[in-house]
């Protein structure tokens, strides 16, 4: 899966969105809220004598249904929650919206039924008197407050009171004051509710995936390296547990080799501990024998077991040799020729060498070099010394009589070289095996035979390094059949300079 982040599944995409849906929802539910109350109080909006009027006719109109009404708890049911005062006057009994006070010129004024003309002010100074403060003679008409709005209340066509409207302060927003404090708790109540549904569906996910991929990292952190955390979600945060999946993934690969290194590690003392000290054992038990004057009495014994000391010996140099070749090839040390190798030479190399064993034994042994076949491209040295331990060991396994062929086929870009023999064979359980250290299909025999059981270990190396393949199996002859897979020799650009085998181990 991919760790690019599709825009509408991001963290922070998310957040935006899910802000301005916060957001929008406060305001459409704030509006509603505003509708919804501004119609439940209709004469928000209404100017001090608007309001004047509609109570006046309203009042008349419930007065004209029920002559013992309750004024003062109709006034503050219909206009108690207003910003201005309304007040009736009827007679010497006065009547409130709320808790204010009403100017006694308005009651002097409904008690005497005097009707103030419109613009004239009650409170206004006498003729002569000296004009207000900040204005001169002749500067036009002195400032002074009208009075409040008032109306007459008309019952069955009789004044039988008056209603009027005390302005609310100056400076004081009617709409503000009468829907803030409602506006201001629910705007309160709807961003809790909002944040609270945020936190549910945006980040408490996440939240549980974070705790999730911090378990994951501590369990990592103390050697579980088989941990992982849930991938689920296209967000940031399933990004990032898939990168730490990753890692932790290679770090779990890399633990398991570091484990099969150290056990083959330790396998690999074993085997070699095991095989110098069979050699080491018998050499110290002949030598305290013939150390003995009295234990070996004539010079044929003597002679023999001197000889079996330095079979012994041998072996012993030839297990150290080969634990030493195979150090140098596993660490990289040294350095190999690619060159072309014709196969001729390297078979007559292996023949000329096993000439005496093979003629000793009646082995046939057949060479074959098909057409395209003639040469690989690698160290000639290196691969002698592939040749001559599969033909070793196929002289080893093959009676009396028997055949061991050495066959070279073009295969595209590579040549496969077999060795087969006429032997027993290997059985079927052993095959995927033969090439590990120390490995031995019949440990008796093949101890006996001389053979370190590092030579098909070190073949399998070689040809690696070269690039090449190599595998066991049973031919058509009966016996063993091994196959080589390398690098075909192609003219003048095969020929290189001498390369490192660093980078090329095993």
């Amino acid at each position: 899966m991919s760790d690019r982040v599709v825009w509408y599944r991001s963290f922070y995409w998310r957040i935006a969105i899910g802000f301005v849906a916060t957001v929008a929802a406060v305001l459409v539910l704030q509006a509603a809220l505003f509708l919804w109350l501004a119609s439940t109080n209709p004469t928000i909006g209404m100017g001090p004598g608007r309001i004047a009027t509609v109570a006046a006719a309203e009042l008349s109109s419930a007065l004209e249904t029920d002559a013992g009404l309750d004024v003062d708890a109709w006034l503050t049911r219909e206009f108690g929650r207003g910003p201005h005062g309304v007040y009736v006057v009827r007679g010497d009994r006065v009547y409130r919206s709320g808790p204010f006070q009403v100017p006694p010129f308005i009651v002097r004024m409904a008690r005497n039924r005097v009707r103030v003309p419109d613009g004239v002010d009650d409170a206004a100074p006498p003729p002569g008197s000296p004009p207000p403060e900040g204005r001169g003679p002749g500067e036009g008409r002195p400032l002074r407050p009208r009075r409040p709005p008032i109306e007459p209340i008309v019952v069955r066509g009789q004044v039988v009171g008056i209603v009027g409207v005390l302005p609310a302060p100056a400076g004081r927003d009617p709409v503000l004051a009468e829907f803030g404090p409602t506006l201001i708790t629910a705007a309160l109540v709807l961003l809790i509710a909002g944040t609270t549904v945020m936190a549910i569906l945006v980040f408490r996910p996440v939240h549980r995936r974070l705790r999730a991929l911090e378990r994951a990292a501590t369990a990592v952190g103390a050697g579980e390296t088989a941990v992982r955390a849930p991938e689920n979600g296209g967000d940031e945060v399933a990004s990032l547990a898939r990168r730490f999946n990753r890692m932790a993934a290679d770090l779990d690969a890399r633990v398991r080799e570091l484990r099969d290194a150290d056990r083959s590690r330790r396998q690999l003392l074993a085997d070699v501990s095991h095989e110098l000290m069979t050699p080491l054992t018998a050499m110290r038990g002949y030598l305290e024998t013939l150390a003995l004057p009295a234990a070996v009495k004539d010079d044929a014994t003597r002679a023999r077991y001197l000889g079996i000391v330095t079979e012994e010996t041998l072996r012993l140099e030839a297990i150290i040799g080969d634990l030493l070749d195979l150090a140098r090839l596993d660490g990289g040390a040294g350095s190999f020729e690619r060159e072309a190798v014709p196969i001729a030479h390297l078979f007559d190399r292996a023949f000329a060498r096993h000439q005496g064993t093979l003629d000793e034994h009646g082995v046939t042994l057949e060479r074959d070099i098909g057409a395209g076949a003639d040469a690989v491209l690698g160290d000639e040295r290196r691969l002698e010394q592939v040749l001559q331990n599969l033909v070793a060991n196929a002289v080893r396994h093959t009676p009396r009589g028997g055949r061991i062929a050495l066959r070279a086929a073009p295969a595209g870009d590579e040549v496969v070289l077999i060795v087969e023999d006429s032997g027993p064979g290997i059985p079927a359980e052993h095959l995927p095996h033969v090439f590990d250290r120390f490995y031995r299909v019949d440990s008796a025999r093949d101890a006996k035979s001389g053979g370190s059981g590092l030579g098909l270990s070190i073949v399998r190396t070689v040809v690696e390094q070269h690039g090449g393949r190599v595998s066991a199996a049973n031919g058509a002859m009966g016996g063993a059949c091994f196959e080589l897979r390398l690098p075909a020799a192609r003219g003048d650009r095969d020929r290189a300079d001498e390369v490192s085998v660093s980078g090329m181990s095993t």
